[in-house]
């Protein structure tokens, strides 16, 4: 039914061939779309993922006191090796009772402790995990001995010989298992469809690590001795601008993905973390110079709260993405429009191949 003229077909209607988003039919003289362009709706507003069910008390606690406790075993291995006795007991106390309330998160969030044991009937290297259930089911015990020999005066008396034999070997034995322990947990939470985890993959377990020493350098420092809170100042201040660099490089680069991260309890969570951990940096570096330790101790617990607020902004971020059905579906279509894929996806195909 259509007519045919010098300037080609005229009263044309766009058929089942048109695509969206391109000129069709009679082009008017300023122009327009027969077809404007669709935009993302999803079924009802319903989410296209199910959002996390873990507790931020659990969880969240889980991936800041993992973080804290190797941290303290790598700050407590080298003051035992340099000789600086009250960092050294300080550092082990906190490795051993962060890690031992990380066990409990984490067993309290699975519900049962015999799911922790099942866990580890089984080794799995593709999964993050379960190698991390072995490096937190390893690193406890081996901390405990160390932390044990601290208090060697409560100990019966047959056990105190062992104790001080086996608290070096055992320290640094804790201090070999403590960067995967620092680390995993970004891992562990990247390995998800979660949008804001999955898309920061890259840069998660390197924010958690500096995040992790910024802590344990900041604890220690707010714990030991002034005279001896030297390597704890320059550990808790190189962790903070660590974290801080690669926080703002993960908003960079998600783009449109990274907005849980800045709105909401997320944002909230982050931008106390930002301040309380540039706060902290800074007092730590006067503290450097001045040893002062009331500053030690103001500047170490900001470090401290800093980490904190970082694991949970993250977390939160993480459950508030998969609840809005944008961050999943509309980078996936800028994927496919630019003609690449998501590098996770691709090593996930290789393996499949």
């Amino acid at each position: 039914m259509s007519e045919v003229g010098r300037d080609g077909l005229r009263g044309v209607v766009p058929g089942r061939q048109a695509r969206v988003g391109e000129r069709g039919g009679r082009r008017r003289r300023g122009g327009g779309e027969v077809v404007p362009p669709a935009e993302f709706r999803s079924y009802y507003g319903r989410s296209v993922i199910k959002a996390p069910t873990w507790e931020a008390r659990d969880i969240g606690g889980y991936l800041f006191l993992g973080g804290l406790a190797g941290g303290s075993a790598l700050l407590a291995a080298g003051a035992d090796v340099t000789g600086r006795t009250g960092m050294r007991r300080s550092a082990r106390a906190a490795a051993a009772g962060a890690a031992g309330l990380s066990l409990a998160a984490l067993i309290h969030d699975l519900g049962r402790p015999a799911r922790f044991v099942h866990m580890l009937r089984v080794v799995k290297p593709t999964s993050p995990m379960s190698i991390g259930t072995w490096i937190l089911g390893g690193f406890a015990p081996l901390v405990a001995v160390a932390a044990a020999d601290e208090a060697r005066a409560l100990l019966p008396g047959r056990i105190r010989p062992l104790t001080a034999v086996l608290a070096r070997p055992s320290g640094l034995g804790a201090a070999l298992l403590a960067p995967a322990l620092t680390t995993y947990t970004g891992a562990l939470i990247a390995n998800t469809a979660v949008p804001v985890w999955h898309h920061a993959h890259r840069e998660l377990p390197y924010l958690f690590g500096a995040s992790s020493l910024a802590a344990a350098g900041g604890f220690a420092a707010a714990t030991c001795a002034t005279t001896e809170a030297g390597p704890a100042r320059l550990t808790g201040v190189a962790g903070a601008l660590a974290e801080q660099i690669i926080d703002a490089g993960v908003h960079k680069r998600l783009g449109m993905v990274a907005e849980p991260l800045s709105q909401g309890r997320a944002g909230r969570y982050l931008k106390a973390a930002r301040w309380t951990t540039r706060a902290g940096a800074a007092v730590l570096a006067v503290s450097a110079v001045r040893r002062n330790r009331a500053l030690d101790v103001a500047g170490g617990l900001a470090l401290t709260a800093g980490s904190l607020f970082t694991r949970l902004g993250y977390f939160h971020a993480g459950t508030a993405s998969a609840t809005d059905p944008r961050y999943t579906v509309v980078p996936q279509r800028e994927q496919l429009r630019d003609g690449r894929a998501d590098p996770a996806d691709r090593s996930r195909k290789a393996r499949k191949s």
